[in-house]
């Protein structure tokens, strides 16, 4: 029997991923309801006595920014329960650059946040995204988070073609049905950790349009972007995001290139509520939340709020 090295096996299963995509176009895949399951999950999460509605951490160090918001929260435990099956979604959209760029998720935040799940007692954490700028193996490899997630002790997946179903979004205003991957709707617990950048289209990347990759055809939503990423967040609701600022990308995005356009903030921000993370986090860049499209119409489906009151907001210097 031949031995396969880790990067071997990555490279099969994408190969197959590839294959794959080409079977899927020639069939129509049945439009189902979302499953019975998401709704019970997406119910409002508990919060601890004194938690706070928003995080927000500053400080050199990504990983312990990362858990003093989550603790600023209520802790881990609040978001994953024992023998929870966990998903961590990232931005992992090019296989060359590395984090330095700013154009994918810091590794150190997204191995901080698998590292606390299985300390909360998950079943297994699985990371995961549908990278447009090459192929996943290499994106994985070269962005730093498949090393950094499999030391932390969590699992890299591919997202193969074959995995994706679609499904009814239940509020949509202009986009009715999309392909999206089965497993992100039946895990227990969905970690949605963009990082904060620009975008020619969206104008930023932050949570909401983070949940791009985890639909098959990304482009049919470039036509009514705002209104569509806000159809695809009613469906896809994560527990828990967390907005990597460690490093911004502030022109450029989303691919970037230069370190010119980087500025290093040593922040992150972290709600369950999707609309305040993306809100808070435009500051950042100098915006109002009303300057990206994506959030008031996010906000007008009902799925969270722009404005968050002092009292409820946690600013932790670490």
């Amino acid at each position: 029997m031949t031995d396969f090295t880790r990067r071997e096996l990555l490279k099969l299963a994408g190969a197959a991923a590839a294959g794959a995509v080409v079977l899927s176009a020639c069939g129509r895949r049945p439009v189902q309801s979302p499953p019975a399951s998401l709704k019970q999950r997406d119910q409002a999460l508990p919060a601890a006595a004194g938690s706070a509605y928003l995080a927000v951490a500053h400080g050199p160090d990504p990983a312990a920014i990362t858990r003093a918001a989550v603790e600023a929260l209520g802790g881990m435990k609040r978001f994953v329960k024992r023998g929870a099956d966990v998903i961590v979604k990232p931005n992992i959209c090019t296989d060359y650059h590395g984090p330095e760029y700013a154009a994918t998720t810091n590794p150190a935040v997204v191995a901080t946040l698998v590292s606390l799940a299985l300390d909360a007692g998950a079943r297994r954490v699985r990371v995961m995204d549908n990278p447009f700028g090459g192929p996943a193996e290499s994106a994985y490899e070269n962005s730093g988070i498949g090393p950094a997630v499999e030391a932390a002790g969590g699992v890299m997946e591919i997202m193969s073609p074959v995995k994706y179903a679609r499904y009814e979004l239940p509020h949509a205003r202009s986009l009715t049905t999309c392909d999206v991957y089965r497993d992100i709707l039946a895990c227990d617990t969905l970690i949605n950790v963009p990082i904060a950048k620009t975008h020619g289209s969206a104008v930023l990347t932050l949570g909401g349009k983070n949940l791009m990759g985890v639909v098959l055809e990304p482009g049919r939503f470039h036509s009514d972007l705002a209104r569509r990423i806000a159809d695809l967040a009613s469906l896809v609701r994560p527990q828990l995001t967390l907005v990597d600022a460690v490093r911004i990308l502030t022109a450029n995005g989303p691919t970037g290139g230069s370190l010119a356009d980087v500025r290093r903030t040593d922040t992150v921000v972290a709600s369950h509520d999707v609309v305040a993370t993306d809100a808070r986090a435009a500051s950042l860049f100098g915006l109002r939340p009303a300057d990206v499209p994506y959030i008031p119409a996010m906000a007008a489906l009902g799925l969270g709020r722009m404005t968050v009151p002092d009292k409820k907001t946690r600013t932790v210097e670490v």
